[in-house]
């Protein structure tokens, strides 16, 4: 199961660091021309700056303190920070009766759900 959550740890890591550098390099008017990104209309710049920077830390914090093997207890709380984000963007996307995005991001918080299960306690390393 370890190697399975550290795959699953990985996958989430790049999804995020790629969002998060999406949303700290891009304008919100080149954020709201991709169709997919419709939803940063809703937010002011600053708003999708921080959104990125969560994302981030997110990512850096799912692998990084495994990785290295100092403050493990980074990883859990990283999963539990996405979750969060992704709770958000649940909300923003029902809101806006995007049901693909909703499915998509059920999907990312069940996924660091199960990070920050798997890597708590005695049994997480």
């Amino acid at each position: 199961m370890n190697v399975v959550v550290w795959v699953v740890s990985g996958v989430l890591a790049a999804v995020f660091l790629i969002a998060g550098i999406m949303k700290l390099t891009k304008s919100k008017d080149q954020l709201i021309a991709n169709p997919a990104m419709g939803w940063a209309s809703d937010f002011s710049p600053g708003v999708l700056k921080f959104i990125g920077c969560a994302e981030i830390a997110g990512a850096i914090g799912l692998i990084l303190p495994g990785a290295l093997g100092v403050a493990t207890w980074l990883i859990p709380t990283a999963a539990i920070g996405i979750a969060i984000v992704m709770a958000g963007a649940v909300i923003t996307h029902g809101r806006r009766k995007e049901l693909t995005n909703i499915v998509i991001n059920l999907a990312l918080l069940a996924l660091a759900l199960l990070v920050a299960i798997e890597h708590t306690g005695p049994q997480s390393f």
